[in-house]
């Protein structure tokens, strides 16, 4: 394929825009975080609507009541996971995530049942499963985050809640990079039908490379004297975050469609972006949860 100038200074200047605003959202403050994530909470979910309605068009029919009171749904989860730094007016916004979720799980689903003529059992699964593959992941990602917020009040007194986050996010952009430098140097043997672009060869060198210089540089760079955290997320991003760049392709092959939406021109849309950390985030919370606390 013949090198072209203008593609390349468009993605390379949607590239650069893309870092300095996820930089800016993980590193500037918790609140800029849950901003950041909601704002991609809500594109992954127009995504995935319109995605599934490809893939299945009796989904295309559904209520915007349904449409939305999902999306609805899932960022209130996301708010009840926040921790106690998120204080508005001396209200925990867990308590309003706790309201906005008990009042969406109690009149989401009698308006879809008793009040919408439409009402599809399929229509409801695919909905819900939206829930478990987005909300939920972008939910416990917030826990994370909270994780190491120690606050009185409105007032943050320690925050180290964004260092897991951060290694997360950079082990699974080491373990992409790796895996497509490994792979175009001595790729051979297709991993998955779904990803032809995919080897064996650079699968298995970019895990070993991203858990060796996550590990190495988080140690001796960072002065992070946590090699198992570093190790264990390492090996989650390339594990699971591989499985969660399948599934979406996956996902984007039953619809048809090359992108998942139009964020960044020559890069696609929010579940491109992000289907690796989507996976994996639940996995880093359960280990965060279970061994880091």
């Amino acid at each position: 394929m013949a090198f072209n100038v203008q593609t390349f200074k468009t993605r390379a200047t949607t590239a650069v825009v893309f870092v300095i605003i996820m930089l800016a959202g993980l590193l500037w403050n918790h609140w800029s975080f849950l901003i950041l994530f909601s704002v991609v909470h809500f594109g992954c979910w127009v995504e995935y609507q319109k995605l599934i309605g490809l893939i299945d068009p009796e989904y295309q029919k559904i209520t915007p009541i349904h449409k939305y009171g999902v999306m609805i749904a899932g960022w209130a989860f996301m708010l009840f996971m926040a921790g106690g730094g998120y204080t508005i007016s001396n209200l925990p916004l867990h308590i309003i995530g706790k309201v906005l979720l008990l009042v969406s799980g109690v009149v989401l689903p009698i308006w879809l049942i008793f009040l919408t003529k439409d009402f599809s059992v399929k229509t409801l699964g695919y909905s819900l499963l939206g829930l478990l593959y987005i909300s939920v992941s972008w939910g416990l990602m917030i826990g994370i985050r909270s994780t190491g917020l120690v606050a009185q009040g409105s007032h943050v007194f320690l925050d180290t809640g964004w260092i897991i986050p951060i290694i997360l996010i950079a082990s699974i952009w080491i373990n992409d990079t790796m895996a497509y430098i490994v792979g175009s140097f001595i790729g051979k043997t297709p991993f998955s039908k779904i990803s032809p672009k995919k080897t064996w060869e650079g699968t298995g060198g970019g895990a070993l490379l991203c858990v060796a210089v996550v590990t190495l540089g988080g140690y001796y760079l960072f002065n992070i004297k946590d090699i198992a955290t570093l190790i264990v997320i390492s090996l989650i991003a390339a594990i699971v975050g591989t499985s969660g760049d399948l599934l979406e392709s996956k996902l984007k092959r039953m619809a048809g469609v090359k992108d998942s939406g139009q964020l960044m021109p020559g890069h696609g849309g929010f579940l491109d972006r992000f289907d690796s950390l989507i996976l994996a985030t639940p996995f880093v919370w359960l280990y965060v949860i279970l061994f880091s606390i």
